[in-house]
């Protein structure tokens, strides 16, 4: 839940890098999120005899496709592609594998042109331990 609510609150932030469980839990989320309206509207479609809230879970989609194109540019970042590799996925048949491909790969170790590596945060304190082990 925390990813979820990071990527929502960073939906601006096309800059710096994403981990991949940032990426991959929001997703989760979203998937989630959407099939659960997707229930809730044929429930009430089904009480209400009509087909009137079918649109709820497209209106949530719409409005998550920012946040959710916002962190697939951070993650692009973290291995160290730019965001318009985005646009790969627009290439039939093997876009969306390489895509794919490119969002599960691991980062890009150390700083890189997009910034520090998000899982190497480092705590000024633990510089002090090393050797007093």
């Amino acid at each position: 839940m925390k990813w979820y609510l990071h990527c929502i609150k960073n939906y601006t932030n096309f800059s710096g890098r994403a981990r991949r469980s940032e990426y991959w839990m929001f997703l989760l989320f979203n998937i989630l999120i959407v099939i659960a309206l997707s229930y809730l509207s044929s429930i009430i479609n089904e009480v209400l005899d009509s087909d009137n809230f079918i649109f709820i879970p497209f209106v949530y989609i719409l409005l998550i496709i920012v946040p959710h194109f916002a962190v697939v540019v951070r993650r692009l970042h973290d291995i160290n592609k730019s965001g318009t590799y985005w646009f790969v996925r627009f290439i039939p048949l093997v876009g969306p594998i390489w895509l794919l491909v490119l969002l599960v790969e691991d980062s890009s170790i150390g700083v890189n042109k997009y910034g520090r590596n998000p899982k190497k945060e480092i705590d000024e304190n633990s510089i002090d331990l090393i050797g007093k082990e």
